[in-house]
């Protein structure tokens, strides 16, 4: 079929043929893209790469030591605000004074561009969260090295400075709280002071020692109150006993005296006598008693005698003998009514004692809300004050690790070195692919060429495209001048071939010598 593609066997002969009358075009193409990418593997700008890469350690030995009394700076942040730190207008300064681009005095604007084209250039790459690595670019191997291995410095002593300052500002921070609770707590105090000493009532334990204070009241009332009952019955009991005695047992007048103890001598002398003779002492001294007792009995009876006479009135002379158990029971009473009187006066004492204590009880439950509540601010205080206390020391065993660097949490791991060959795209890259499209694009030409030409270029294209046979072909006869124009052509292909060739030899010569 005609739309179908030609074989590219039957279009071998076609090339040759386009390559033979077209060598020269496609001589001067091949020589044209040769030395094209020769140049531009000369002029491209090389490429020499040196990176380092720092470990973000996580603990270190102190760390375990340390627990509990300081907080070491958190190492994963570090890593990931590395970029941040490294690109920083401060670190960047320096990399340019490092560089040396500070030498020709730039401008602003012009320090501005170098910065971006020295951020342009470098990379920084995070791995497993405490890995850091910072690689950099430049034409110059010596710049390259120093601005990473700048790169690497900078960004230690700045993470360091960072942990310094971020504890220190802290300490600083906890400090300046420590000292504003401080005060707090001193006013709370204070206050509470004043309050209590202005008020007996809101002193500690007040409440509690009038709350024991009428528990105790109470029950001596309670007590008294018993008291009271029971000696008022004894009382009730002891004035009834006492209107059921007589006072006064018998009355004697002095003559019926003397009889009874006249009578009482006779008798001891009749029993002594029984027993004994006149003459027994016993029996004396009772007839000597007896009579003495005979004699006082006659001046008794004489003297009243004489005073009847005299009409003189004289009194009665008589002997009262009161009733025992009658004196008895009024000494009971009499005292049990001073009981009884004494356990009112203390009941009435107990009791106004009591509303006292009450009283101050509400004036203690008055102050209650007052106290609770300076009390209250003062515990707050006091705890945020000693929480304080503890951060603040804390804080400064971190500061006084930071500033010592004991706690020092970057290591260098790889060092940045000098890089002895360019990265990226070189000159051998360059004439190697010149080469390559130097042959390729005039062969991909030359068969587009062939490929795309309607006109026929052999005897089987003839036939097919229009289904005839055909009986003979004219072969082309060269003159001899145009056998002269072939070998002037094949000459100078010659010429532009073996150049090419010679400046890529010398051209590889001049590199290797460098």
């Amino acid at each position: 079929m005609s739309g179908e593609l030609t074989p590219f066997a039957s279009m071998v002969p076609a090339l040759v043929s386009e390559a033979r009358r077209r060598r020269l075009t496609l001589g001067v193409i091949f020589a044209l893209i040769a030395i094209a990418a020769l140049v531009t593997g000369v002029l491209w700008p090389k490429k020499y790469e040196a990176s380092t890469t720092i470990l973000a350690q996580e603990s270190s030995i102190i760390s375990p030591l340390m627990e509990g009394a300081a907080t070491a700076t958190a190492n994963k942040n570090r890593a990931s605000i590395a970029r941040d730190v490294i690109f920083s207008r401060k670190v960047m300064s320096e990399i340019l004074v490092q560089g040396g681009w500070m030498a020709t005095h730039p401008s602003p604007l012009e320090q501005d561009r170098l910065i971006e084209g020295i951020k342009s250039r470098t990379k920084v790459q995070t791995a497993s969260d405490n890995l850091i690595t910072i690689s950099y670019f430049d034409s110059e191997p010596r710049r390259a090295y120093e601005v990473t291995r700048q790169f690497a410095h900078l960004f230690i002593s700045e993470s360091l400075a960072s942990k310094q300052r971020e504890s220190r500002d802290a300490y600083e921070f906890i400090n300046s709280q420590v000292e504003a609770y401080r005060k707090k707590l001193t006013d709370a105090e204070d206050k509470l002071k004043a309050y209590r000493a202005a008020n007996d009532e809101a002193r500690p334990g007040s409440e509690t020692d009038t709350n024991a204070r009428i528990s105790q009241l109470r029950g001596q009332i309670e007590t008294a109150r018993m008291d009271v009952m029971e000696r008022r019955s004894q009382e009730a009991s002891l004035a009834a006993q006492l209107t059921g005695e007589s006072e006064v047992n018998t009355v004697q007048t002095a003559g019926g005296v003397y009889e009874t103890q006249m009578a009482e001598l006779q008798g001891q002398l009749d029993k002594l006598l029984l027993t004994y003779t006149e003459e027994y002492p016993d029996v004396v001294r009772i007839r000597h008693q007896m009579q003495d007792l005979r004699q006082q009995m006659a001046q008794d009876d004489q003297r009243k005698a004489a005073a009847q006479l005299a009409g003189t009135p004289m009194t009665l002379d008589s002997r009262v003998q009161f009733n025992p158990a009658y004196q008895q029971i009024k000494t009971q009473l009499a005292s049990t009514r001073a009981s009884t009187a004494a356990a009112s006066a203390r009941l009435s004492v107990s009791e106004a004692m009591l509303q006292t204590e009450l009283q101050r009880s509400n004036r203690i439950a008055n102050s209650e809300n007052v106290t609770a509540e300076l009390t209250r601010d003062y515990n707050v205080n006091r705890d945020v004050y000693q929480d304080l206390l503890k951060r603040r020391e804390n804080a400064r065993v971190s500061m006084n690790l930071d500033a010592e660097q004991r706690g020092l949490t970057f290591l260098v791991q790889n060092p940045a070195v000098m890089p002895l060959t360019p990265s990226g795209l070189r000159f051998m890259h360059f004439s190697l692919a010149g080469i390559a499209l130097s042959l390729a694009i005039p062969v991909g030409l030359l068969f587009c060429l062939v490929r795309l030409d309607p006109r026929v270029r052999s005897v089987d294209r003839l036939e097919q495209a229009t289904g005839l046979a055909v009986l003979a072909a004219i072969p082309f006869y060269p003159t001899p001048r145009d056998r002269r124009r072939d070998r002037f052509h094949n000459t100078l292909l010659l010429i532009t071939v073996m150049g090419v060739a010679a400046i890529y030899l010398a051209m590889f010569w001049l590199r290797l010598k460098q």
